[in-house]
């Protein structure tokens, strides 16, 4: 006598199979976005100085970054890989200042669980306006995923 195995496990069990091979083992861990990293330091004893109250946001844009935030070291800025240059209004204490990022975009691999992302290289800082911000100072002109201060800005 034979022995039949049901039409159903002949379907199901090869999904099964199939479904457990197609998982990968790892996940993507890593941050993934490349932001300058903005530190604030006092103008008058150039030590780190969180400002009170930071308002950060794109000029010619609906992008609010950070809307009255306290306390906020560093403050992580997002550029915009499909443009050389992006504009921002920076709040700080309340008082009103711009500054202007021109920079280069070029694609980077983190892995394979985790894709590609935008690298940028800052080739100018420019304060537009004076009004509290009295100077910025680049400390390291490569943006990467990594937590490394990018500017300074002192206030």
């Amino acid at each position: 006598m034979r022995k039949y195995i049901p039409v159903s496990l002949l379907i199901i069990l090869p999904g099964i199979i199939l479904y457990m091979l197609s998982c990968t083992a790892g996940s993507c861990f890593e941050e993934t976005e490349s932001y300058i990293k903005a530190s604030f330091y006092d103008n008058a004893t150039t030590k780190l100085l969180a400002p009170d109250s930071l308002t950060l946001y794109g000029l010619n844009n609906d992008s609010m970054i950070y809307n009255k935030s306290i306390s906020v070291q560093p403050a992580l800025i997002p550029l915009n890989s499909s443009t050389d240059s992006c504009t921002f209004v920076i709040q700080i204490n309340g008082v009103n200042d711009t500054i202007v990022f021109k920079y280069s975009s070029y694609p980077h691999l983190i892995s394979k669980e985790c894709g590609y992302t935008f690298y940028h290289h800052i080739d100018t800082v420019r304060n537009y306006t004076k009004h509290l911000i009295k100077d910025i100072y680049t400390a390291n002109s490569t943006i990467t995923n990594l937590n490394v201060e990018n500017i300074r800005i002192f206030y």
